[in-house]
């Protein structure tokens, strides 16, 4: 080997040896803070590069200035799982190997955010596809499975955008790390808050339950029934404490199973049981009992005994005549 393919060598194995140094040290700040499949509770608003319009936040005020409706959301901080998809990708990055009480501000690319905008994605449809109360500018519609906004109509036609409002914007994500959850209670309901935009009561529980068992069977006799018996065996429950506003919930009503089977595989729980709690309606029933005895006019004993004397219906002659119906 020459001398100058020697100081090559050299040379390489020193870069090499750097790259192994650098990436120790990154491993090494990176295991001091936060990992994947942490939970973590955030603050967090996201904006539009473009015109700074806010499009999701955690705080109520910065809803209100931006004009969002706030009665039916819930503006506080939310608990995601860092690299399980509940962020953007770029957000994710950031959190990994961050601190608690960190902040930043992350910029997301229209196509890793909502898409870049498509023109072939916006159509012309029979504005019979459309109801009628739909068909006017900026409305929402579903044509043909598909979701979109009214552009134009003229005559029978309507020209659709099946874009997603936000293709082609990209998006400012600011945020702050509040906590890391440890407790498995506030990282169900944290979970359930990220599905249902709503937080319900949640507990976990051990329970014993009894289950049937299969033993051993007579190994010799290959046509002999299968024996069972009955054991006692622990399992880890998670309760949910149902809302009126969950089980009307369209995420609860058709994803209820794949959400329970997330909570057991990430919480390592053995089952999710939901109640439903429905409160007595008191002496209502009471007083409508009251009230339909009112509207009877006052009856009294006399009346009702004159009435059944007018109900001339002989019991013999009814028994025959069923008596001939049934032949």
């Amino acid at each position: 080997m020459s001398d100058e393919q020697q100081a090559e060598a050299a040379e390489q194995a020193d870069a090499d040896a750097t790259e192994d140094v650098e990436e120790e040290v990154a491993e090494e700040e990176t295991e001091g803070g936060i990992q994947d499949g942490d939970f973590v509770r955030l603050a967090y608003t996201v904006r539009t590069v473009e015109d700074d319009t806010v499009v999701d936040t955690t705080d109520e005020e910065v809803a209100e200035e931006a004009e969002i409706d706030t009665d039916e959301y819930e503006f506080e901080p939310r608990t995601i799982i860092v690299g399980a998809g509940h962020i953007f990708e770029s957000v994710d990055d950031a959190l990994i190997g961050a601190e608690v009480g960190d902040s930043g501000t992350v910029e997301i690319p229209a196509v890793e955010a909502f898409g870049e905008f498509d023109d072939d994605d916006v159509r012309t449809v029979s504005a019979n596809k459309i109801g009628e109360d739909d068909r006017y500018p900026g409305a929402q519609v579903q044509v043909d499975g598909e979701q979109g906004r009214v552009e134009t109509i003229i005559g029978g036609r309507a020209r659709v955008n099946f874009n997603h409002p936000l293709a082609g914007e990209d998006l400012e994500y600011e945020y702050e790390i509040l906590e890391l959850v440890d407790d498995r209670e506030e990282q169900a309901a944290g979970l359930l808050g990220m599905y249902l935009q709503q937080v319900p009561e949640v507990w976990i529980e051990t329970d014993e339950v009894e289950e049937e068992e299969v033993v051993e069977s007579d190994e010799d006799d290959e046509d002999a029934e299968p024996e069972t018996e009955t054991v006692t065996v622990e399992k880890e429950t998670l309760y949910i404490e149902a809302t009126p506003q969950m089980t009307m919930n369209q995420q609860w009503m058709f994803s209820k199973q794949q959400i329970a089977q997330d909570l057991m595989d990430r919480l390592d729980l053995d089952r999710v049981i939901v109640q439903e709690t429905i409160d007595g309606m008191g002496g209502m029933m009471g007083g409508m009992g009251g009230m339909m005895g009112g509207m009877g006019g006052g009856a009294d004993a006399a009346d009702i005994e004159e009435a059944i004397e007018d109900v001339d219906v002989d019991a013999d002659e009814l028994v025959e005549e069923l008596e001939g119906d049934e032949e």
